[in-house]
């Protein structure tokens, strides 16, 4: 039996679909995951067979920074990194902007690769990345069945009369004017017409027999496998959503760090986390504000500061742990809070760890993570670029205190996802899919 994983060269999407994997190769299966060479390391630490598959201009091995991306893509990073100080709607207006460059690079050829790729590997299954659309339409051009993992917020799937993009839930810390949403939803919906017309084009030469597309971003797979808590997503979304599975989370195992277990293990402070992953740690100027309205309180803090320059915290406490890059996982473990960008894998390891969580979203579904978080109790969210150090020292006094109920609310729903780890849940949902619905 094979398996087959096909992810963009992206560390953030290849961490949790390798994860996924793992099910697979704890049974004997063989496992052979289809990427970039950026990730390569990231394959062979897993113990899988690789297959080079470029699916995009990009990669990202674990921190990303400008200078690192292809002619272009270095320009397109510092742009949206530029657009991210200005707000919500800016920065989803540059993301749109973007869109049809970024998630269909290259269609017809890629998805002739992918497609020979499947042939090579003959696999048993196959699971993709959902904004692998290069990968997907090549699957869904020659009829092959597949497990669609949206890795984000399940709004990157959009249902009802969502258009991709355009966020259907964001937390009470951002309030855009009706004028600025109804622009923004506007152009979301020009490049959702602009990208299905592409994916018709190219649909039309891989398979002239196939109906074409109404809404390309709609498409999905026969078997849609979501990472993210069911309690997190809202019930009346939930019951638009074609047959799936939540998979609670794909918690990776992490290789032990001495230095890290060794400060864990110095002292019983409350520890605080903060990370805003591989893209959005370049914000220093968001992380110095958070650092500084944590300086007072009695906590160690495990700052990793990815692309920002670590010297510009050299001023910290002395039993304060600041890296580069952490595992995150591990301190996730033995955190009482952290402070997080948003990102999915941030945000459904915390969920999973049981930690409550301050959310200071930028981009993409970070919105809606952040709405979720609030709504399930969990944690609270702030606008990152107009909170204040006082504004968010208030916010994470009351995250850190029990009898705040946070801690509590987090603590029960990650013992419940432990329970059935997300990894199994996929095992289980594609060696028994639903049956396909009729009409």
């Amino acid at each position: 039996m094979t398996l087959l994983v096909i992810s963009p060269d992206y560390a953030s999407h290849l961490l949790p679909l390798a994860t996924l994997a793992t099910a697979w190769q704890d049974r004997g299966e063989e496992v052979v995951v289809a990427t970039g060479p950026a990730t390569a390391a990231i394959v062979e630490s897993f113990g899988f067979s690789r297959v080079n598959l470029q699916l995009g201009r990009g990669s990202n091995p674990g921190v990303i920074r400008a200078e690192d991306q292809p002619t272009g893509e270095d320009d397109a990073l510092r742009g949206f990194f530029a657009a991210t100080r200005i707000g919500m709607v800016e920065t989803l207006r540059f993301q749109a902007e973007g869109r049809s460059n970024d998630l269909l690079f290259d269609p017809v050829e890629k998805a002739r690769e992918v497609q020979a790729v499947v042939e090579k590997t003959n696999p048993d299954r196959i699971i993709v990345d959902h904004l692998a659309f290069g990968a997907r339409l090549g699957l869904d051009a020659a009829g092959i069945s597949y497990g669609d993992v949206v890795l984000g917020h399940p709004s990157a799937l959009p249902l009802g009369d969502e258009v991709y993009g355009h966020p259907p839930f964001w937390p009470a810390a951002f309030s855009p004017t009706p004028h600025a949403l109804a622009q923004l939803r506007e152009l979301n919906e020009r490049i959702s017409a602009e990208f299905t017309a592409e994916w018709n084009a190219a649909l039309a030469i891989l398979n002239p027999a196939a109906p074409p597309s109404r809404d390309a971003f709609a498409e999905h797979g026969d078997l849609l496998l979501l990472n993210y808590p069911e309690a997190l997503h809202p019930a009346t979304r939930t019951a638009l959503l074609p047959p799936h599975v939540f998979l609670g989370s794909a918690v990776r195992t992490e290789p032990r760090d001495e230095q890290v277990e060794a400060w864990l293990d110095a002292s019983t402070t409350p520890v605080v986390y903060v990370s805003f992953g591989s893209f959005l740690s370049v914000r220093a100027d968001v992380l110095a504000r958070v650092v500084d309205a944590l300086r007072p309180l009695d906590v160690r803090v495990a700052l990793a500061s990815g692309s920002s320059d670590p010297r510009l915290f050299e001023d910290v406490p002395k039993n304060w742990l600041v890296r580069g890059f952490l595992p995150q996982v591990t301190l996730l473990a033995r955190a009482s809070l952290v402070v997080t960008h948003g990102g999915n894998n941030s945000v459904t390891e915390a969920t999973t760890a049981g930690v409550p969580q301050l959310v200071l979203p930028f981009s993409t579904d970070q919105f809606a993570g952040a709405a979720g978080v609030v709504d399930a109790g969990i944690g609270l969210a702030l606008d990152p670029n107009s909170a204040s150090v006082d504004e968010l020292r208030a916010a994470i006094i009351p995250l850190l205190d029990d009898d705040a109920g946070f801690a509590a609310r987090a603590r029960a729903l990650g013992e419940s996802l432990r329970s059935v780890p997300g990894r199994q849940r996929a095992y289980d949902f594609l060696a028994s899919p639903p049956a396909p619905e009729l009409g």
